[in-house]
Protein backbone atom coordinates (compact mmCIF):
# COMPACT_ATOMS: atom_id res chain seq x y z
CA UNK A 1 0.00 0.00 0.00
CA UNK A 2 1.18 3.30 -0.88
CA UNK A 3 0.17 7.19 -0.17
CA UNK A 4 -2.21 8.93 -2.06
CA UNK A 5 -0.01 10.79 -4.51
CA UNK A 6 0.86 10.87 -7.77
CA UNK A 7 3.18 7.92 -8.91
CA UNK A 8 6.92 9.69 -9.10
CA UNK A 9 9.40 8.63 -12.24
CA UNK A 10 11.24 5.53 -11.32
CA UNK A 11 15.22 6.76 -10.22
CA UNK A 12 17.22 6.16 -12.93
CA UNK A 13 19.37 4.02 -10.84
CA UNK A 14 16.11 1.62 -9.69
CA UNK A 15 15.49 0.88 -13.23
CA UNK A 16 19.13 -0.07 -13.78
CA UNK A 17 18.91 -2.56 -10.64
CA UNK A 18 15.61 -4.21 -11.70
CA UNK A 19 17.24 -4.65 -14.95
CA UNK A 20 13.80 -5.22 -16.55
CA UNK A 21 12.16 -6.97 -14.05
CA UNK A 22 8.40 -6.11 -12.88
CA UNK A 23 9.14 -2.88 -10.80
CA UNK A 24 6.65 -1.99 -8.21
CA UNK A 25 6.57 0.94 -6.05
CA UNK A 26 5.33 -0.12 -2.41
CA UNK A 27 5.92 2.69 -0.49
CA UNK A 28 5.92 6.66 -1.07
CA UNK A 29 6.85 8.49 2.31
CA UNK A 30 6.48 11.76 3.18
CA UNK A 31 10.12 13.20 2.78
CA UNK A 32 9.92 11.52 -0.66
CA UNK A 33 11.48 8.43 -0.03
CA UNK A 34 10.69 5.53 -2.81
CA UNK A 35 10.82 1.86 -1.83
CA UNK A 36 10.20 -0.90 -4.73
CA UNK A 37 9.76 -4.38 -4.92
CA UNK A 38 11.68 -5.94 -7.83
CA UNK A 39 10.95 -9.56 -9.10
CA UNK A 40 7.99 -11.67 -7.68
CA UNK A 41 8.50 -13.89 -5.07
CA UNK A 42 10.54 -16.25 -3.57
CA UNK A 43 13.39 -13.80 -5.31
CA UNK A 44 11.87 -10.43 -5.11
CA UNK A 45 13.82 -8.09 -3.85
CA UNK A 46 13.50 -4.37 -2.50
CA UNK A 47 15.09 -1.02 -3.13
CA UNK A 48 14.68 1.43 -0.69
CA UNK A 49 15.93 4.81 -2.12
CA UNK A 50 15.96 8.37 -0.55
CA UNK A 51 16.90 12.02 -1.49
CA UNK A 52 19.38 13.67 -0.63
CA UNK A 53 17.44 16.72 0.16
CA UNK A 54 15.27 14.99 2.78
CA UNK A 55 18.04 15.14 4.97
CA UNK A 56 18.06 11.20 5.75
CA UNK A 57 20.35 8.48 4.19
CA UNK A 58 20.17 4.64 4.37
CA UNK A 59 23.17 4.52 6.66
CA UNK A 60 21.88 4.68 9.61
CA UNK A 61 19.03 2.26 8.98
CA UNK A 62 21.58 -0.06 7.09
CA UNK A 63 23.66 -0.22 10.59
CA UNK A 64 20.46 -0.76 13.07
CA UNK A 65 19.68 -4.14 10.40
CA UNK A 66 23.20 -5.63 9.97
CA UNK A 67 23.10 -5.77 14.11
CA UNK A 68 19.67 -6.78 14.17
CA UNK A 69 19.54 -9.87 11.77
CA UNK A 70 21.13 -11.29 14.60
CA UNK A 71 18.02 -11.87 16.26
CA UNK A 72 15.54 -11.38 14.94
CA UNK A 73 13.32 -11.38 11.00
CA UNK A 74 14.37 -8.03 9.41
CA UNK A 75 15.30 -7.63 5.83
CA UNK A 76 19.13 -9.09 4.65
CA UNK A 77 21.04 -6.45 2.68
CA UNK A 78 22.22 -7.29 -0.48
CA UNK A 79 24.02 -4.09 -1.32
CA UNK A 80 24.13 -0.08 -0.90
CA UNK A 81 24.74 3.10 -2.90
CA UNK A 82 24.74 6.60 -3.45
CA UNK A 83 25.51 9.02 -5.44
CA UNK A 84 24.99 13.24 -5.56
CA UNK A 85 20.94 12.90 -5.75
CA UNK A 86 20.18 9.93 -3.20
CA UNK A 87 21.33 7.09 -1.08
CA UNK A 88 19.76 3.15 -1.07
CA UNK A 89 19.72 0.15 -0.16
CA UNK A 90 18.66 -3.22 -1.62
CA UNK A 91 17.93 -5.93 0.27
CA UNK A 92 15.86 -9.33 0.07
CA UNK A 93 12.42 -9.74 0.65
CA UNK A 94 10.50 -11.47 3.82
CA UNK A 95 7.51 -13.61 3.88
CA UNK A 96 4.32 -12.11 4.06
CA UNK A 97 2.82 -8.40 3.32
CA UNK A 98 2.46 -5.44 5.14
CA UNK A 99 -0.49 -5.33 7.50
CA UNK A 100 -1.98 -2.70 5.83
CA UNK A 101 -2.07 -4.24 2.60
CA UNK A 102 -5.66 -4.60 1.15
CA UNK A 103 -5.72 -8.45 2.28
CA UNK A 104 -5.35 -7.56 6.48
CA UNK A 105 -7.14 -4.23 6.07
CA UNK A 106 -10.00 -6.40 5.50
CA UNK A 107 -9.14 -8.67 8.54
CA UNK A 108 -8.03 -6.03 11.18
CA UNK A 109 -8.77 -7.92 14.08
CA UNK A 110 -6.02 -10.74 13.47
CA UNK A 111 -3.41 -8.06 11.66
CA UNK A 112 -4.10 -6.48 15.29
CA UNK A 113 -3.02 -9.09 16.93
CA UNK A 114 -0.01 -10.05 14.48
CA UNK A 115 1.26 -6.56 15.03
CA UNK A 116 1.19 -6.89 19.22
CA UNK A 117 2.21 -10.20 19.18
CA UNK A 118 5.38 -9.51 16.47
CA UNK A 119 6.05 -6.64 18.58
CA UNK A 120 6.30 -8.18 22.01
CA UNK A 121 8.90 -10.84 20.38
CA UNK A 122 11.12 -8.39 18.72
CA UNK A 123 11.10 -6.75 22.24
CA UNK A 124 11.81 -9.68 23.76
CA UNK A 125 14.30 -11.42 21.49
CA UNK A 126 16.78 -8.39 21.13
CA UNK A 127 19.04 -7.54 23.77
CA UNK A 128 19.31 -4.37 25.41
CA UNK A 129 22.67 -4.83 26.61
CA UNK A 130 24.68 -5.49 23.66
CA UNK A 131 22.83 -2.55 21.61
CA UNK A 132 25.02 0.08 20.65
CA UNK A 133 21.66 2.27 19.16
CA UNK A 134 19.37 4.68 21.60
CA UNK A 135 16.59 5.93 21.43
CA UNK A 136 15.69 7.46 24.72
CA UNK A 137 12.97 9.74 25.52
CA UNK A 138 15.71 12.57 26.81
CA UNK A 139 17.96 12.38 23.53
CA UNK A 140 14.57 13.00 20.96
CA UNK A 141 13.44 15.58 23.45
CA UNK A 142 16.78 17.37 23.23
CA UNK A 143 16.43 17.11 19.59
CA UNK A 144 13.08 18.91 19.70
CA UNK A 145 14.63 21.69 21.67
CA UNK A 146 16.93 22.24 19.39
CA UNK A 147 14.86 21.89 16.31
CA UNK A 148 12.69 24.46 18.04
CA UNK A 149 15.41 26.90 18.43
CA UNK A 150 15.74 26.78 15.06
CA UNK A 151 12.41 27.13 13.89
CA UNK A 152 12.08 23.78 12.38
CA UNK A 153 8.95 22.25 14.57
CA UNK A 154 6.27 22.33 11.64
CA UNK A 155 2.95 22.01 13.91
CA UNK A 156 0.71 22.41 11.05
CA UNK A 157 2.35 18.61 10.37
CA UNK A 158 1.30 17.66 14.31
CA UNK A 159 -1.87 15.77 14.65
CA UNK A 160 -4.49 17.82 15.41
CA UNK A 161 -4.83 17.19 19.25
CA UNK A 162 -1.49 18.61 19.69
CA UNK A 163 -1.52 21.34 17.84
CA UNK A 164 -3.37 23.96 20.34
CA UNK A 165 -0.40 23.20 22.79
CA UNK A 166 1.98 25.29 20.45
CA UNK A 167 5.72 24.65 20.57
CA UNK A 168 6.44 26.12 23.71
CA UNK A 169 3.30 24.43 25.71
CA UNK A 170 4.61 20.82 23.89
CA UNK A 171 7.89 20.98 25.02
CA UNK A 172 6.78 22.25 28.56
CA UNK A 173 4.36 18.92 28.61
CA UNK A 174 7.52 16.88 27.73
CA UNK A 175 10.02 18.27 30.10
CA UNK A 176 9.56 15.52 32.84
CA UNK A 177 9.58 11.68 30.97
CA UNK A 178 7.28 9.23 32.52
CA UNK A 179 9.61 6.75 34.57
CA UNK A 180 10.52 3.86 32.56
CA UNK A 181 8.79 1.12 32.24
CA UNK A 182 10.64 -1.76 30.75
CA UNK A 183 13.85 -1.02 29.06
CA UNK A 184 13.79 -2.50 25.55
CA UNK A 185 15.33 -2.23 21.62
CA UNK A 186 12.51 -0.61 20.16
CA UNK A 187 11.44 -0.95 16.32
CA UNK A 188 11.90 3.41 16.51
CA UNK A 189 8.71 3.29 13.52
CA UNK A 190 6.04 0.99 14.81
CA UNK A 191 3.48 2.03 12.33
CA UNK A 192 1.19 -0.94 11.00
CA UNK A 193 2.83 -0.77 8.09
CA UNK A 194 6.26 -1.81 8.94
CA UNK A 195 4.90 -5.32 10.74
CA UNK A 196 4.65 -8.36 7.80
CA UNK A 197 2.15 -10.28 8.11
CA UNK A 198 2.17 -14.05 7.01
CA UNK A 199 0.15 -16.45 5.43
CA UNK A 200 -0.40 -18.37 8.84
CA UNK A 201 -1.83 -14.78 9.90
CA UNK A 202 1.33 -14.21 12.19
CA UNK A 203 3.99 -11.55 11.82
CA UNK A 204 7.02 -12.75 10.14
CA UNK A 205 9.08 -9.72 10.20
CA UNK A 206 9.50 -5.91 10.68
CA UNK A 207 10.79 -3.46 8.03
CA UNK A 208 11.82 0.20 8.15
CA UNK A 209 14.49 0.20 11.25
CA UNK A 210 15.82 3.44 10.71
CA UNK A 211 15.45 4.65 14.43
CA UNK A 212 15.99 1.37 16.35
CA UNK A 213 17.18 2.02 20.12
CA UNK A 214 16.67 1.02 23.63
CA UNK A 215 14.16 2.79 24.45
CA UNK A 216 10.90 2.17 27.16
CA UNK A 217 8.82 0.15 25.50
CA UNK A 218 6.06 3.00 25.08
CA UNK A 219 7.84 5.00 23.23
CA UNK A 220 6.93 1.74 20.78
CA UNK A 221 3.65 0.63 22.05
CA UNK A 222 2.10 4.52 21.60
CA UNK A 223 2.62 4.58 18.07
CA UNK A 224 1.43 1.03 17.40
CA UNK A 225 -1.71 1.65 19.42
CA UNK A 226 -2.32 4.95 17.44
CA UNK A 227 -1.75 3.72 14.39
CA UNK A 228 -3.90 0.93 14.84
CA UNK A 229 -6.38 3.02 15.00
CA UNK A 230 -5.18 5.18 11.87
CA UNK A 231 -5.31 2.37 9.94
CA UNK A 232 -8.23 -0.23 11.18
CA UNK A 233 -10.93 2.70 12.85
CA UNK A 234 -11.09 3.04 16.23
CA UNK A 235 -11.51 0.41 19.04
CA UNK A 236 -8.30 -1.55 17.97
CA UNK A 237 -5.67 -0.02 20.55
CA UNK A 238 -6.81 -2.33 22.97
CA UNK A 239 -6.97 -5.15 21.09
CA UNK A 240 -2.79 -4.71 20.53
CA UNK A 241 -2.29 -4.23 23.88
CA UNK A 242 -3.84 -7.71 24.66
CA UNK A 243 -1.87 -9.24 22.11
CA UNK A 244 1.12 -7.56 23.37
CA UNK A 245 0.46 -8.78 26.89
CA UNK A 246 0.34 -5.11 28.75
CA UNK A 247 -2.33 -3.19 30.15
CA UNK A 248 -2.96 0.55 28.63
CA UNK A 249 -1.37 3.31 30.16
CA UNK A 250 -2.65 6.82 28.93
CA UNK A 251 0.02 8.50 30.73
CA UNK A 252 3.20 7.02 28.67
CA UNK A 253 0.82 6.99 25.47
CA UNK A 254 0.04 10.44 25.56
CA UNK A 255 3.95 11.49 26.15
CA UNK A 256 5.25 9.22 23.55
CA UNK A 257 2.65 10.64 21.08
CA UNK A 258 3.08 13.93 21.62
CA UNK A 259 6.95 13.58 21.74
CA UNK A 260 6.44 11.19 18.39
CA UNK A 261 5.05 14.55 16.69
CA UNK A 262 8.22 16.91 17.54
CA UNK A 263 10.83 14.17 16.23
CA UNK A 264 12.53 14.71 13.11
Amino acid sequence: MIDEKPAPPVPGVVAAIAGGRPLQLVWNNAIDGLTYEVGVAPDRLFVKWLPRRSGVTVAGEVTRMRWAVAYIAVPRLRSTGSDAGATWMVTEGLPGENAVCDRWKAEPEMATVAIGRGLRRMHDALPVADCPFSWSAEERLAGARRRAELGLLEMAEWHEEHRALGVAGALARLERPPAVDRLVVCHGDACSPNTLIGEDGDCSGHTDLGALGVADRWADLAIATWSATWNYGEGFEDLLLKAYGVAPDPERSAYYRLLWDLDD
